[in-house]
Formats: structure tokens, C-alpha cells, sequence
């Protein structure tokens, strides 16, 4: 289930050109499962119509002409304390002023006085505006007072400038207000290490030994703890995907790379869902392989085994109280996972059938069983690589309760 499900998200606009965006962000909470109520100032009605909110909301947009109608002395209060978050994206110079100096003059900046929960700002301005220090003080005496300010971002302003002004894309506030929902969660004030992404091995300068893995189950597992609350480190081997907003990403290519990464670090749990390399060239050209000399005779050797010098040495038992592996196979599924289980001291293993065409790699779903050292097993139907990485976060959190 999303972690926007059943929340109840105010989104204020204010009056800037990146008020468009803040359509896009709505659709995007909206679709998430989210109940989204826009207020928008008079200003903001300048840039883009309660209609268009209307339109990817399914739900009515407020503007400050409400604040005067028959909810008027009702409708402020009611909203601050059904909201689950109060984000404000676009906001102004001028709002930041408001907010950080108690004022209310409009339907949003009364709301947010009377708003319970948390709120997050994502500014929007010219870059002289941003850095003024009257601006500077304002941010300043509202990150004070517990407000979450995200951006801006530098790049291109509506002034023809460049600089630091800019909105941050809807993509990125909406990783952020993640975090904000899930700050209080199942694994607050734990620490997650997620591997992901298949290793590459060098034969030379320019080809590598590689796999299918695409990353997708890693990433969806580091995005999963970071709604449960957790500071995630996610080391990932290369991959197309774009890291979860809040992860702290360490960038690997090869199996030794990401062995000597995972031992600079420590958690309470490793989930181990990389597709490390089980062989790797014994020596690597120092030049590139041209076709013209002949097919190169390629030596592999054993490649460092990640899991079993995590689990075999003393001190990798200390930098981790659980780690999970995973098993993908492509034949003898449950006896392999169950001897790499044991092999390997594991906590949990997760095993999947990489031979089955919606399961696996490059695809968005995944079939898999959960094999528990203590012999339990649980097996799941074919559902989103998301909702795998929610189950394996589960039992993660209780094994850490």
C-alpha cells in the first residue's frame, strides 16, 4: 500500500511561474492515493486556474475568495487539523515572509497558522530574492520553528538568469514528503544498508562481465525502508534507475568494489539484494581487445563472496545484527536458496524463479518465497518488485523489534 493511502495533503500555490509544476505534483499525489485539497493565493490564480487542480485532484480547489464565504470561520481550522502535511509549492519570497512573521492575510497562510502537522516549503524565486538576508532570515526562523524547506535548485530563472531560485522538480518534492510521512515509522532510528544492481567485471578498458539485473528489487527495498522511517544507505552497482529521494548512494562497479564499500559501513540490518558476479576475469587487458588480433582465451576466477565474508568473520557479524540474501535461480529453486540460507548464516533469503517471464529481472513484478533460518517459509503471489520490498521490510522491522 502507497504511504500516501488515506493522507489527507494540503498543497499550497502561491504566485510563480513554476505553479504549473505544482499541477503535475498534484496528479502525482492524487494518483498515489492521496486526498489533495489545493489552496491557492490570488496571486497563484494568475498562473494557473483552480480548474486545472480540479481536473487531476478530482476534488475541489480552494481560493482566498472561500475565506470569505459561509466555512469561513470554519474552513482554516477544519483543514489544519485533518491534514496529514501541508506542503506550499510553489512559494514566494513573499509567503516565506509571511509565514516566518505569523501573518495571515489569504486562505493559505491562515490554514498554515492553524495547520497541526507538518510543513514542507519548496521556494520559488529569482536567485537576488532567495539570497537576500532578509529572505535568508526568514527561511532561517522557520526551519526554527520545525518547518521542512526542500530546495530551491539552481538553474534557469523566469528572470532569463541562471542560478539558485528554481523549484525542485515535482518528482523530488514528492520523494521528500515521503520521508516526512514516514519519519515516525516502523524503523525509525534504524539504520538500512541495501545492495542493488549487478556488478560489472572488467575484461578490458571497455567490456565488462555483467548480468540482467536491473536494480528495480534494491531500489524498491531502499524506498520501502525510507517510508518505514529508516536512514538508508543504498549501494548500487550501475543501473538506469534513479536513486529514492533521502538514500545515501555509494556508486560501485565491481564485486570487490562493493565488498570493500559494505565493510566501510555498519546498520542494523544488510539486505543484500545485488546480483554480485560469482566469476570474474582472472587479469584485465590494459588496452582494448581488437578483433584483428584473434578471439581473446578469457581466464575467470572465483569472484570475493560478499555474503559469506560478511557472515564468516567476526567483524562482519558485528557491523550488522540481520542480513537478508536473495536467491535467484533458474532451476532446483528451494534447495539452492536453502543451502545458500545455511551456507551463508543468513537471517532470511528471499528466492525467485529467474526463469519465469513475469518474475525476475528487467520486469516490474516478482514471485518469490521467503525462507526464514528458523524453517518457516512464506510464499508470496506474483505481485510489484514494491510490494516485495514492503513484505521484506516487514519481517525486516520485526526482527528488529
Amino acid at each position: 500500500m502507497s504511504i500516501f493511502s488515506g493522507k489527507h495533503i494540503l498543497l499550497g500555490v502561491t504566485g510563480s511561474i513554476a505553479g504549473y509544476k505544482a499541477a503535475d505534483l498534484a496528479s502525482k499525489l492524487a494518483q498515489a492515493g492521496a486526498q489533495v485539497d489545493v489552496l491557492i493565493t490570488g496571486a497563484g490564480e494568475k498562473f494557473v486556474t483552480p480548474l486545472t487542480f480540479q481536473s487531476v485532484t478530482g476534488r475541489r480547489a480552494f481560493t482566498d475568495q472561500d475565506l470569505w464565504g459561509n466555512e469561513a470561520h470554519i474552513l482554516h481550522v477544519s483543514f489544519g487539523k485533518i491534514a496529514d502535511l501541508l506542503v506550499i509549492a510553489p512559494c514566494t519570497a513573499n509567503t516565506i515572509a509571511k509565514l516566518a512573521n505569523g501573518l495571515a492575510d489569504n486562505l493559505l497562510t491562515v490554514t498554515a497558522l492553524a495547520a497541526e502537522c507538518p510543513l514542507v516549503i519548496a521556494p520559488a524565486m529569482d536567485g537576488g530574492m532567495f539570497y537576500h538576508s532578509t529572505t535568508q532570515e526568514n527561511i532561517a526562523k522557520l526551519k526554527k520553528s520545525g518547518a521542512i524547506i526542500i530546495g530551491p535548485a539552481d538553474g534557469h530563472l523566469a528572470s532569463g538568469l541562471t542560478g539558485k531560485g528554481r523549484m525542485i522538480e515535482p518528482a523530488e518534492i514528492f520523494g521528500h514528503l515521503r520521508i516526512a510521512l514516514g519519519k515516525n515509522g516502523k524503523l525509525a532510528g534504524k539504520k538500512i544498508l541495501v545492495t542493488a544492481g549487478g556488478t560489472q567485471e572488467s575484461i578490458d578498458p571497455v567490456r565488462v562481465i555483467t548480468n540482467h539485473s536491473s536494480g528495480r528489487q534494491g531500489y524498491a527495498i531502499a524506498q520501502a525502508a525510507l517510508d518505514s522511517g529508516a536512514q538508508v544507505c543504498l549501494i548500487t552497482a550501475p543501473t538506469a534507475l534513479t536513486p529514492p529521494v533521502g538514500a545515501r548512494v555509494v556508486k560501485v562497479n565491481s564485486v570487490q568494489e562493493m565488498l570493500n564499500a559494505l565493510m566501510d559501513e555498519s546498520a542494523d540490518a544488510l539486505i543484500m539484494a545485488a546480483a554480485a558476479a560469482d566469476f570474474r576475469p582472472a587479469q584485465t587487458a590494459k588496452d582494448k581487445l581488437k578483433k584483428r588480433d584473434g578471439i581473446p582465451q578469457i581466464r575467470l576466477e572465483a569472484a570475493p563472496d560478499i555474503l559469506e565474508t560478511i557472515t564468516s568473520s567476526q567483524v562482519g557479524k558485528k557491523r550488522f545484527q540481520i542480513v537478508v540474501g536473495f536467491a535467484a535461480e533458474s532451476q532446483n529453486l528451494f534447495e539452492n536458496a536453502s543451502e545458500k540460507l545455511r551456507s551463508k548464516n543468513l537471517d532470511l533469503i528471499v528466492a525467485n524463479d529467474i526463469s519465469a517471464k513475469d518474475a525476475g529481472f528487467a520486469v516490474e513484478t516478482n514471485r518469490v518465497t521467503l525462507l526464514f533460518a528458523n524453517g518457516n517459509q512464506e510464499t508470496l503471489p506474483l505481485m510489484s518488485k514494491f510490494e516485495v520490498a514492503e513484505k521484506i521490510i516487514e519481517h525486516t522491522s520485526k526482527f528488529l523489534e
